[in-house]
């Protein structure tokens, strides 16, 4: 058996589609364990893009079967959409693809009610995506959120929305002064969404511990970042679910493996979307720099990310809430050409000086990076080893290394698959 976790170590985006598509090609089963349609992997392969939103990236991988869990909410016009792109190139997902009964819908109320709170004057805004991924987890932990198995129940199906939809429209109507949605309309939608994903629904916790305990190989897949993790992210600023490893035992009803490689992605830079600190953020042209020859614009909103100098106190935090056993470097090749590299190694609060991600939020915005200059490289990292890249590339990764007391045993220098090199 063998089981690994693959995690955004920092705000997401960091690449995690590209070494789960990488991964998957020796695994037999890639789970999903939370989060929704706002997260955004992006694949190449060759020439042509896949961008994942919902469904696991090992997909692309022919007998790879793939299972989003119980911890996910699922948007079913983006799971219609994804289905399309995919039947579209000739990848089959019948048999292949697998929704937990248990997975959380979500319907056209969560997606009005999450654009009203983020369009409402004088709130802070979180810098959601507006996919309704909040809403439905409010509604999960409120007693009220219809699951995959109740949505192929019409009597339950029916009850639930419309019940549902009395609390809805009396807030979007006198609350946020909108108009009320057409209660006809969704649950005609819910009954053909019910159409929709019937195929998929599988008792996946009888599949995945056939999986475990049958030796295979098992990768799991979380979305966005630990840094946005609703209890140990930069909180309000955060998502609505568990990015951390520990939330992969309960998302995809793995149950505990205490033997789990535990995978952190991270840039060889950062970068974060919507609101938020960001104590390395840099607002001049070198950020500017990163965003376009990075490409940092998000995979699903399209909205350009802000960029900044690495964080190492803030990765070392998130080893620590994540129990890393190692680290995914991506997009090193993006540093190329950069005569100075700085990398933040601790951080200073009204003069004392810090080596932790702090918790109060007034803090995280005051807080001031202390910076280590490292110096650049000017020949490409595009090579056929880690050994084989540029000295001072090899320097950058050793002084992570040493930093995190975790090894580097994964580095991307570009978007294609073959663009990977393994320590």
């Amino acid at each position: 058996m063998s089981v690994s976790i693959v995690v955004g170590a920092q705000w997401g985006d960091e690449g995690k589609g590209k070494i789960i598509d990488v991964l998957s090609a020796s695994a037999d089963m890639v789970l999903r364990y939370q989060g929704g349609a706002n997260a955004g992997h992006t694949v190449y392969i060759g020439q042509k893009k896949y961008v994942l939103h919902l469904i696991p990236s090992g997909i692309l991988r022919p007998g790879v079967v793939c299972v989003i869990g119980g911890g996910v909410v699922l948007d079913p016009e983006a799971f219609k959409a994804e289905i399309d792109v995919l039947h579209d190139a000739g990848i089959q997902t019948q048999g292949r693809l697998l929704i937990s009964p248990r997975t959380h819908i979500i319907l056209p109320y969560h997606k009005k009610l999450d654009q009203c709170s983020e369009d409402q004057k004088g709130r802070q805004k979180i810098g959601t995506t507006g996919r309704g991924i909040g809403p439905a987890y409010v509604d999960k932990y409120n007693r009220a959120g219809l699951r995959a198995i109740d949505l192929l129940n019409e009597a339950i199906r029916e009850e639930r929305i419309r019940e549902n939809l009395k609390l809805k429209n009396f807030i979007i109507e006198k609350y946020y002064n909108e108009e009320p949605l057409d209660e006809s309309l969704i649950l005609q939608q819910a009954a053909a969404h019910a159409e929709l994903i019937r195929p998929y629904i599988a008792e996946t916790i009888e599949r995945v511990d056939t999986a475990l305990r049958g030796k295979r190989s098992i990768l799991v897949e979380g979305a966005q970042g630990a840094l946005l993790d609703i209890d140990y992210g930069s909180y309000p600023f955060v998502t609505s679910s568990h990015p951390v490893a520990g939330g992969a035992f309960i998302g995809s009803g793995l149950g505990v493996v205490p033997d789990a490689e535990v995978i952190g992605v991270a840039k060889a830079y950062l970068t974060r979307v919507g609101n938020g600190p960001f104590p390395t953020e840099l607002n001049d042209a070198t950020g500017t720099l990163l965003r376009d020859r990075g490409g940092e614009y998000g995979a699903t909103t399209g909205r350009p990310r802000r960029c900044g100098w690495l964080d190492l106190v803030a990765l070392r935090y998130s080893a620590r809430i994540n129990g890393l056993t190692q680290i995914a470097l991506t997009k090193v090749d993006v540093l190329d050409g950069m005569d100075r590299l700085k990398v933040a190694t601790a951080y200073t609060l009204d003069g004392h000086e810090l080596d932790t991600f702090p918790a109060d939020p007034e803090e995280q915005k005051r807080i001031q990076p202390v910076y280590k200059t490292l110096e650049g490289w000017n020949d490409s990292t595009a090579s056929d080893s880690i050994s084989a890249l540029p000295r001072q590339a090899r320097e950058y990764i050793a002084y992570m290394e040493d930093y995190l007391k975790i090894p580097v045993k994964i580095v991307s220098t570009g978007q294609r698959r073959d663009q990977i090199l393994f320590a």
